[in-house]
């Protein structure tokens, strides 16, 4: 029964990381939740106190307090937001980055230690099913929002929030290395300083004043082809359509500029990216395998017929 099997992980799991070990986590001075709070600050630079209560589904009061502990410590800085003067902006300090960095090291040694004894063969069992448990759960898992994210040009500091997300989404849930961040890095780059606004676009979802996906419309090498590229959704705002609707902005935007193909490079193992690239339509056209980012993968590439013309 899957409500029991649910359960049953969940107390083989939590014993075997040792999450409820009381007091210090990955010996350091912070418990597993205030760990947590540390991590999200490190990685989302513009989270205010609303987005961590929402995110980590904790107290207000408690999380009040926690923050204020981190303040003392010269962990945080706390300020009222800029988008939202009502609501708190927390940051980390050069002390708290440090702090987030250790807890990060740790928990990478922690879970190299317990791969350690996995066989090779079974780890992509083992990542493989991981994969599928976070991907169903997430699809299908209630709206905890209501609000409907707004899409919008990016505005300074988010393209550099595009490589950052990237980068630290792609090692934590693939383990991709930092070439990959270095080629997202190297799109972004070539988008800012040379791109044609009537027929390249990027476009930035945002949730509650904050950034929580992209993509973006370039004009491919191929004659009038449009190339659909780095589109990502936060792991929070996944299971809602946002993915589509990204998707559907920019093949719509490459239609109306005329173009008369869309196509776009990915890997297989991207499986909930490839579920939106076939509704939209796209096709898959074919496939190679590579190593790349640190990692053996197969590369696929996908089209989509927009209309017959031509773009000068």
């Amino acid at each position: 029964m899957p409500i029991h099997e649910i359960r049953a992980f969940n107390r083989f799991y939590t014993n075997l990381i040792g999450a409820l070990d009381y007091g210090k986590h990955l010996y350091t001075p912070y418990t597993l939740t205030e760990s947590r709070v540390l991590y999200e600050l490190a990685h989302s630079p513009r989270t205010d106190a609303a987005d961590l209560r929402t995110e980590l589904s904790l107290d207000a009061g408690y999380l009040s307090r926690l923050l204020a502990k981190f303040e003392r410590e010269g962990l945080v800085e706390r300020a009222p937001s800029q988008v939202d003067p009502r609501r708190q902006r927390i940051t980390l300090t050069a002390q708290g980055r440090e702090a987030a960095a250790l807890l990060d090291e740790r928990s990478r040694q922690a879970v190299g230690t317990l791969l350690d004894g996995v066989p090779d063969g079974e780890r992509e069992r083992l990542t493989a099913a991981l994969r599928t448990v976070r991907e169903v759960l997430t699809e299908y898992r209630p709206a905890a929002r209501r609000e409907e994210p707004v899409l919008r040009e990016p505005a300074a500091g988010d393209l550099g929030w595009i490589v950052q997300r990237h980068g630290a989404l792609y090692a934590a849930e693939y383990g991709w290395n930092a070439d990959f961040e270095g080629l997202v890095a190297r799109i972004v780059a070539d988008f800012a300083q040379d791109h044609d606004p009537h027929l390249e676009r990027a476009w930035i979802a945002e949730l509650d004043g904050r950034a929580v996906g992209s993509v973006i419309c370039v004009r491919d090498d191929a004659p009038a082809t449009a190339r659909l590229r780095l589109l990502l959704v936060e792991p929070e705002a996944r299971g809602h359509g946002l993915g589509d609707r990204l998707v559907r902005t920019a093949v719509d935007f490459a239609r109306d500029a005329g173009y008369r193909d869309m196509v776009l490079w990915t890997n297989d193992v991207l499986a909930g990216a490839r579920r939106i690239y076939e509704r939209a339509g796209f096709t898959l056209v074919a496939e190679k395998p590579h190593r790349s980012y640190g990692v053996d993968l197969v590369g696929q590439d996908w089209r989509l017929p927009l209309q017959e013309g031509t773009v000068t």
